[in-house]
């Protein structure tokens, strides 16, 4: 597998200056996906955003990773009903002409 579009998860813990067990615990509570290449830890570049959500809540806010957990489960429930109001929006203009 090509390592092309995933960061190395120890060049994350330099930059944002966190431990490894720092990513082991968040992906064990579901948080990130790490994946195993050449037996060194990746993550999508894609998730770098949430990584970086993630980090600093957790440092600059003191949230622990259960309460992070519910803020991201807020934000996409919250993302989820602004989608669906943008449908509800859209058919409603279709209708409306």
């Amino acid at each position: 597998m090509s390592t092309k579009n995933f960061i190395p998860l120890n060049e994350l813990c330099s930059h944002y200056q966190v431990e490894m067990s720092f990513f082991s615990e968040l992906h064990d509570n579901g948080l990130i996906e790490v994946i195993t290449i050449k037996k060194t830890l990746y993550i999508h570049q894609d998730k770098i955003t949430d990584v970086e959500k993630i980090v600093r809540l957790h440092n600059e806010l003191e949230i622990n990773l259960a309460g992070i957990d519910a803020i991201f489960q807020l934000l996409q429930k919250l993302n989820e009903k602004e989608n669906e109001l943008i449908q509800l929006k859209n058919k409603l203009h279709f209708y409306q002409h």
